[in-house]
């Protein structure tokens, strides 16, 4: 680094008066309140980009819950279109084979209903059933599912005592006996069916068969 002469710092020396050094300050002010006004600026831009963003995040959000409640809205009409298709094709399929197939049982059934509805709220008896078919002596409550889950056969049983406590308060003394079937049914659900004592209903070819619980299993009377 070159060292300054005498003459040289002197020389120097006499710019460094106070007018130009406040001129020197003003202008590192001025300066400074420039670059602070445009980072105000560029962060005020900031903010409103993040706002837009932000209305337009909660806009989309809006569309899609729109959207999916729409959807949903579709789902339950395409699903009760289906349910209905699904007791019509119950209603042809299965409801003119019931009485024949249970009578290669042994049972002679003189009336067949679906859609029985018992609402005793006084009693707090509230239940339903698919199929009802009945003689003198005996009654036969069939549930038809879909595909029977071993929900559906614990919740039959409960319909099973539900109609019994009934029968009983009407002084029906009949045997009501039961049983489940679907379009689908898996082994592990037919096999719990049987145990519980109630009739397997699984198609078969164009129709159906109707296994009895037998062996080590039992028919079970409410």
């Amino acid at each position: 680094m070159k060292t300054m002469t005498a003459e040289e710092a002197a020389e120097w020396g006499k710019t460094l008066d106070f007018p130009t050094v406040w001129a020197a300050l003003m202008a590192d002010r001025e300066r400074m309140e420039e670059s602070h006004r445009k980072f105000e600026e560029e962060m005020k831009k900031s903010a409103e980009r993040q706002k837009e963003a932000d209305r337009r995040r909660e806009e989309e959000n809006r569309e899609l819950k729109e959207a999916m409640r729409k959807s949903a809205e579709r789902l339950d009409q395409q699903l009760g279109k289906l349910g209905n298709r699904f007791g019509e094709m119950v209603e042809y399929m299965v409801k003119p084979c019931l009485l024949d197939k249970f009578r290669e049982l042994g049972f002679v059934f003189e009336k067949a209903f679906r859609d029985m509805v018992i609402k005793d709220r006084k009693n707090n008896i509230i239940t339903e059933a698919d199929f009802i078919l009945e003689n003198g002596d005996k009654v036969m409550i069939v549930e038809i599912k879909s595909k029977p889950t071993t929900n559906d056969i614990l919740e039959h049983i409960e319909r099973m005592e539900k109609i019994r406590a009934h029968a009983n308060l009407h002084h029906d003394n009949r045997k009501y006996l039961g049983a489940i079937g679907g379009m689908v049914v898996n082994e592990n659900e037919k096999t719990f069916a049987l145990k519980n004592g109630f009739y397997a209903i699984e198609p078969s070819g164009e129709t159906f068969n109707i296994t009895v619980p037998e062996g080590i299993y039992s028919v079970r009377e409410w």
